[in-house]
C-alpha cells in the first residue's frame, strides 16, 4: 500500500553531519527563485514575484546514506540585514547570482562575497575553524541579446586566488549551465554530486517512506543508487534555533549540536 502522507521529518533520523543548508543571495530580479525552482522541480516561470524569504527541505537516498538540504532563497532588498547575517552564519554553501545585463548586481556580488568572508572569519575566531566556504557565482540570463555590462577580467579578478569560488554564465530560462554549477558547488563543499538534480531520480512525496525502511537504507548500495524528494511543507526553523546554532557553535569551538539542523521546528 502506497503511502500518502509525508511522515514526520524527525523520523528519518538523519545523522547531523549528513544535514546542510544552502543559501541562494542576490540582487532583486536577477534569477535566485528560478535558479531554485530548476534545482527542486526542473521548471521555469517567466512571471516574477518578489520574494521576502522562502524556505525548502529535500532529502536525499544516495549510496545507502541519508542527506538533508536546506534551501534558503533570501530577499534581494535585504531589509533585515541582522537576518542576513544570521542566513550567512548558518549557510554551509552559498550560491551568488547577478544579471549580465545588470552592473548594480554584480557591484552587490561584489559586496556579498566579502560580508560573506568577514561574518565567517568572525565565525572562525571562535570556533577556530577554517573559513573556507564553498560558493559559486552565477552571472544569469545568459539567454538574452543584450549589451553586456559586466566583463570577463572582472569576474576573473573577483575569484582569482580563491579555491572555494567557481563561476559559471548559466541561464535558468533556458536550463543552460545549472547542473554543472550544482555539480561544481557540491564537489567543492564536498558533497555527494548526485545531489545536483541530472544525477538522481526525483522520488514522488508518496514514497518518502522509503527513506524509513531498514532494507532500503542498509541495502548494498549500487551504482546510480540515488534519490531524491522535496518535502512539500518545510518550515524554516525558527530564528531561536538559529541563534542556539551559532551559540553552542561558538561556544563549543565548532561543536555545535546539529539536531535543529535535522528536524522541522
Amino acid at each position: 500500500m502506497i503511502k500518502k502522507v509525508m511522515p514526520s521529518e524527525n523520523e528519518f533520523n538523519i545523522p547531523a553531519k549528513n544535514c546542510y543548508r544552502m543559501v541562494i543571495l542576490g540582487s532583486t530580479k536577477v534569477g535566485k527563485t528560478a535558479i531554485i525552482s530548476r534545482f527542486l522541480n526542473e521548471r521555469f516561470d517567466d512571471q516574477y514575484t518578489p520574494t521576502i524569504e522562502d524556505f525548502h527541505r529535500k532529502f536525499y537516498s544516495i549510496r545507502g546514506n541519508v542527506y538533508q538540504l536546506d534551501i534558503l532563497d533570501t530577499s534581494g532588498n535585504h531589509p533585515f540585514p541582522a537576518m542576513r547575517r544570521l542566513s550567512i552564519l548558518t549557510g554551509d554553501v552559498f550560491i551568488l547570482v547577478f544579471s549580465l545585463d545588470n552592473r548594480d548586481s554584480f557591484q552587490e556580488v561584489q559586496r556579498l562575497k566579502q560580508q560573506i568572508f568577514e561574518t565567517k572569519s568572525c565565525l572562525k575566531n571562535k570556533t577556530k575553524e577554517n573559513v573556507d566556504v564553498p560558493l559559486v557565482i552565477c552571472g544569469n540570463k545568459g539567454d538574452r541579446e543584450f549589451y553586456r555590462e559586466v566583463q570577463d577580467n572582472e569576474i576573473q579578478e573577483l575569484i582569482a586566488g580563491d579555491d572555494q569560488c567557481a563561476y559559471f554564465e548559466i541561464s535558468a530560462k533556458r536550463n543552460t549551465n545549472v547542473d554543472r554549477m550544482f555539480q561544481t558547488l557540491f564537489t567543492m563543499a564536498k558533497l555527494p554530486n548526485e545531489m545536483s538534480p541530472d544525477l538522481h531520480r526525483r522520488v514522488s512525496v508518496q514514497y518518502s517512506d522509503m527513506l524509513q525502511r531498514k532494507s532500503f537504507r542498509n541495502k548494498k548500495p549500487k551504482d546510480g543508487d540515488a534519490y531524491g524528494i522535496v518535502a512539500p511543507f518545510a518550515r524554516r526553523p525558527s530564528v531561536h534555533s538559529d541563534l542556539m546554532y551559532i551559540r553552542e557553535k561558538a561556544i563549543g569551538g565548532g561543536q555545535a549540536k546539529d539536531k535543529e539542523r535535522c528536524v522541522i521546528s
